[in-house]
């Protein structure tokens, strides 16, 4: 009978199981995000969150406490050493699993569990949101605001003497089309006031 007995056993011995959770945690330490199934994410939760817990104390018991569950000397230093600064202020849920859906094979719910601290993207987006937005007001403040900046038009102007002007009426159009521009705008701008 299998009262009162809470965790998953995951279909392996005890021994297996926990040299299984050993590797898992070692690769999680060691690359920050692994790919697993969802009911071995769990269980990976469940077992390295406390040593992550005892990493935040660095002394010799706790390292070798972390040892005697990890039996990787490297997993530990990276441990001890990196992730320790990262979370040291916050107070627990060190990982995080996301589901990224069932596997051909089998149909066993996917997913991947990583460290928090450690998913740029994630960091990211969450300091972008923390950035203040810009307020808009229903009256259109803005567009007031471009309406009434002068407005920059080129004013073409030859000075030639009057034969030259005689010879070239083109030039002539050409100078009342860029005149007549301005006072248009004018007209709108006055209209806008009133």
């Amino acid at each position: 009978m299998r009262h009162n007995k809470k965790f998953n056993h995951l279909g392996r011995k005890t021994a297996h199981r926990k040299a299984m959770l050993a590797n898992m945690a070692n690769s999680l330490i060691q690359h920050k995000r692994i790919s697993t199934t969802l009911a071995k994410a769990k269980a990976l939760r469940m077992y390295v969150e406390p040593l992550i817990t005892k990493s935040k104390t660095d002394s010799t018991h706790s390292r070798r406490v972390v040892f005697s569950y990890l039996q990787d000397k490297e997993a530990v230093t990276e441990l001890f050493r990196e992730i320790a600064a990262k979370i040291a202020d916050r107070p627990g849920g060190y990982t995080r699993i996301l589901k990224t859906g069932n596997r051909l094979g089998d149909n066993a719910e996917m997913c991947i569990i990583e460290l928090v601290d450690y998913n740029e993207a994630m960091l990211a987006a969450k300091e972008e949101a923390a950035a203040p937005k810009k307020r808009r007001s229903r009256r259109g403040g803005a567009k007031k605001a471009e309406a009434d900046a002068p407005v920059a038009t080129e004013v073409v102007e030859d000075v030639k003497p009057v034969e030259e002007a005689e010879a070239a009426p083109e030039t002539e159009v050409k100078a009342e089309d860029a005149t007549e521009e301005p006072k248009a705008e004018d007209s709108a701008e006055e209209k806008k006031e009133e």
